[in-house]
């Protein structure tokens, strides 16, 4: 995101997604302030709970479980940090006590997308988030969690842009038969346990395979 900043100047650019439970909420804040501070206040940031068939979990001997939890609390602190100049936290995974962070960003509201599809998200969305930032997902999979969304910020009293639900999808110039394409899904399916080639675009100026 440093580089980005510095090799552009009108563009906004962000990341998809940053797993919280990882990381140390402080420094989290501390760098995107920076990085919002020193592009004038382009960035676009977006956090999710990882997935926990993910390997980095194994690398790193954390307990998927209670990441949800963990994450809202690293939540509530980074934006703590980027609005507040002394911020106390008592939570059960994070403890603050006049905690800082310094230059404060160049937006007063960096934008928060939120990633993942679990109802568990969905009440995450519709209480802090900017956005929604969908998975590797068809469109099939993605219209009830947008809908959920929709449904349940209205209870909060807050409100999400229609054009804030984001989606993405892989694609590749070429044949779905060649190593590239073959090796995401064999990747995909190891980290989901589902096929990918529904959301896949393969293929070239003729139409795609997938």
């Amino acid at each position: 995101m440093a580089a980005l900043a510095g090799r552009t100047r009108r563009i906004k650019f962000g990341f998809n997604v940053v797993s919280l439970a990882f990381r140390d909420p402080l420094l989290v804040a501390k760098q995107c302030a920076t990085i919002d501070y020193l592009s004038d206040g382009r960035l676009l940031s977006a956090f999710g709970i990882g997935n926990p068939r993910a390997p980095e979990w194994r690398a790193v001997v954390i307990d998927t479980k209670g990441r949800g939890k963990r994450t809202d609390e690293a939540l509530d602190v980074i934006v703590r940090l980027w609005r507040e100049d002394k911020v106390d936290f008592e939570g059960t995974y994070f403890q603050l006590s006049g905690a800082s962070i310094n230059p404060k960003p160049k937006q007063t509201n960096i934008p928060v997308w939120i990633g993942g599809d679990s109802p568990a998200a969905v009440r995450r969305t519709a209480r802090i988030g900017t956005g929604w930032q969908a998975g590797l997902q068809t469109p099939a999979e993605v219209a009830p969690v947008i809908a959920a969304i929709r449904e349940e910020v209205v209870k909060t009293g807050r409100s999400i842009d229609d054009d804030h639900y984001g989606a993405a999808f892989p694609y590749y110039f070429g044949s779905a038969d060649d190593a590239g394409p073959q090796r995401h899904l064999q990747r995909h399916k190891e980290r989901t346990g589902k096929d990918g080639e529904d959301y896949m675009a393969v293929g070239g100026a003729d139409g795609a395979t997938y």
